[in-house]
């Protein structure tokens, strides 16, 4: 069955599984020109923690996972990344910016239905990569799909419908994109690293949050019903309760 996630997305399953496939189809090759933004690991850890925060609650009622996100790569992180692939990154930096739209009813549907299909609907990256030293301007739009089975990330495609910017550059997106989708040259890293996310990192980092989180809802719940007298009276000792 599949559920289209509407709007527009990693770490990005990460933060969004955005941010996996604008690293891998850009990740290929860097100069250091492109210096990190300030506010850069800041947006994207805000953006983790309310995804773990879904992905833990698992309740499909409530906002929806709306983020925007701007990540840099410098040369020599995307070059260890290609490292052990046969794709060569020949560019230089890359920043790529998205803003990120995901329904929590599809995000909480992967986790707790028998298999489920996580359709993201399109989404476009405007990147800069470094060609010959000098930034170029590439949009890149994507429409990530993963299959999950009992929770858990079986398969996973890029599925790259445009790219616009300079030749070589699009030509190594298709041919990246292409290769992951068709051959899987990048399908087990992947799968490993969405699965690792939900089941190893959102626990370990943002459990405590959301029974700090969970603590007082449940107390203003008790404090609803005594005013509503829905409490349950005291037991009366002297005729047996």
């Amino acid at each position: 069955m599949t559920h289209p996630a509407a709007g527009s997305a990693g770490r990005a399953a990460h933060v969004s599984i955005f941010a996996a496939a604008a690293a891998l189809m850009l990740g290929m090759s860097p100069a250091h020109a492109l210096k990190e933004k300030s506010n850069e690991k800041t947006l994207i850890k805000s953006c983790e923690a309310r995804l773990c925060t879904m992905l833990l609650q698992k309740n499909p009622t409530g906002d929806d996972l709306d983020c925007k996100l701007t990540k840099t790569w410098a040369q020599s992180i995307i070059q260890r990344g290609t490292a052990n692939n046969t794709l060569q990154w020949g560019y230089g930096d890359a920043r790529c910016s998205v803003q990120v739209h995901i329904p929590r009813e599809a995000i909480v549907g992967a986790l707790i239905n028998h298999e489920y299909t996580f359709q993201v609907a399109p989404h476009t990256a405007e990147c800069l990569i470094e060609q010959d030293g000098e930034p170029q301007i590439v949009k890149a739009t994507l429409a990530p799909k993963i299959t999950f089975k009992n929770g858990k990330a079986e398969k996973v495609w890029v599925n790259l419908r445009k790219v616009k910017g300079p030749t070589g550059i699009k030509a190594s997106a298709w041919l990246a994109a292409t290769l992951t989708d068709k051959v899987g040259l990048f399908h087990h890293n992947m799968i490993k690293s969405i699965n690792k996310f939900i089941s190893r990192h959102c626990p370990k980092h943002y459990s405590n949050a959301v029974r700090a989180t969970a603590a007082p809802r449940a107390h203003e719940r008790d404090v609803a019903s005594k005013r509503n007298g829905t409490t349950r009276p005291p037991l009366d000792k002297k005729h047996g309760g």
